[in-house]
């Protein structure tokens, strides 16, 4: 629960809801050349010519997917942009603008929507897309955020779910897996503040894991990339609830099967250093963690050395036929079934 300890702070209810909009959204410049008519209207008026729209909503839940304990305003504000903008990326298009939805509880002083708020701003300013509409309620409790990214490409650079082929390679963008261990590293010293509310934690050691959870970044960058290196993506999706099951998502609606090699994992040092600190192990948490908002991907063979070595990138599969199925290879060699065990696995 966010405590009032300032005094001086502003009751939403003195603003009112236009008030409130006007106030926060003050700051959001239009960068786009595609944004006609952003806030103040009925709706925004984009203008793509012959640019395809590709449209994408979020919703987010205090106490359901996030806890503001150890998940600051300022932070959740971002994040929730990004997890938006990830959802554009893993359609090989370019965002452009975002919606912002608010539901909230008479707890939360006009500050509180201010960090918040400032959050979306910065967000909005690193990825250039612009804010341009929303909507605010109150809630009985706590709070929700609801964000609608949009974005555009050309006909042909569109990749969907749908596309990958016996064959194709397996690729992965940076690292996975540290975004759940930073969740596990902040659950536990929720815990002990519980204990002992002056014992301060000490997370330098945990740096990485943890802002990979507070404030993860989307991979725009992973478009761009692909484009120098002359390579068109056949599928693709972002890592949001665990490799496992991204890849039985491709394979679902590809109709095809998948080898996945463990030892091809991308693990972060810090990573695989916290999995032995909590005795979990590293794979496990590499498959089914999720909230990584990595890119994966598959590619045809041909384009295996244009690829191969690039340090954003790791080839960590490779897709086959349907009747061979979707297995995990053990570095011992041993084929297992993959399962979409997601955050259930690690909690067993």
């Amino acid at each position: 629960m966010i405590e009032d300890k300032n005094k001086n702070s502003t009751s939403i209810a003195q603003l009112g809801e236009f008030g409130l909009i006007e106030h926060l959204t003050k700051n959001f410049d239009i960068k786009q050349e595609s944004t006609l008519k952003s806030i103040g209207d009925d709706a925004a008026v984009l203008d793509f010519k012959d640019k395809k729209i590709v449209v994408s909503t979020d919703l987010l839940i205090e106490g359901v997917h996030f806890d503001l304990s150890y998940m600051p305003l300022k932070h959740l504000g971002y994040k929730a942009v990004v997890v938006n903008l990830s959802d554009i990326c893993a359609m090989n298009a370019k965002p452009t603008q975002i919606t912002v939805a608010v539901a909230v509880s008479n707890r939360f002083p006009l500050e509180a929507m201010e960090e918040l708020f400032l959050g979306i701003s910065l967000a909005a300013s690193e990825y250039k897309v612009d804010v341009i509409g929303g909507d605010t309620t109150s809630s009985q409790k706590g709070l929700i955020l609801s964000i609608t990214a949009i974005g555009e490409a050309n006909d042909n650079e569109i990749v969907y779910r749908s596309g990958a082929k016996n064959t194709n390679l397996l690729v992965v963008s940076g690292d996975i897996g540290s975004a759940y261990m930073g969740l596990q590293v902040l659950e536990r010293e929720k815990q002990v503040f519980k204990v002992n509310p002056n014992l301060q934690p000490d997370l330098e050691q945990y740096t990485y894991i943890i802002e990979r959870q507070l404030k993860p970044e989307a991979r725009t960058d992973v478009r761009t990339l692909l484009f120098a290196l002359d390579i068109m993506p056949t599928s693709m999706i972002d890592i949001s609830d665990g490799l496992s099951s991204e890849i039985l998502h491709i394979c679902k609606q590809s109709n095809v099967g998948c080898n996945l090699y463990e030892e091809k994992l991308p693990l972060d040092p810090q990573l695989i250093s916290v999995c032995e600190e909590f005795n979990i192990d590293s794979t496990t948490v590499a498959i089914n963690g999720g909230e990584d908002y990595e890119l994966l991907f598959t590619i045809a063979l041909s384009d295996f050395d244009k690829i191969k070595g690039n340090p954003n990138f790791t080839i960590i599969g490779h897709i086959t036929e349907k009747n061979e199925g979707v297995h995990l290879i053990t570095r011992a060699n041993t084929k297992i079934p993959l399962k979409a065990r997601g955050w259930d696995a690690l909690a067993e």
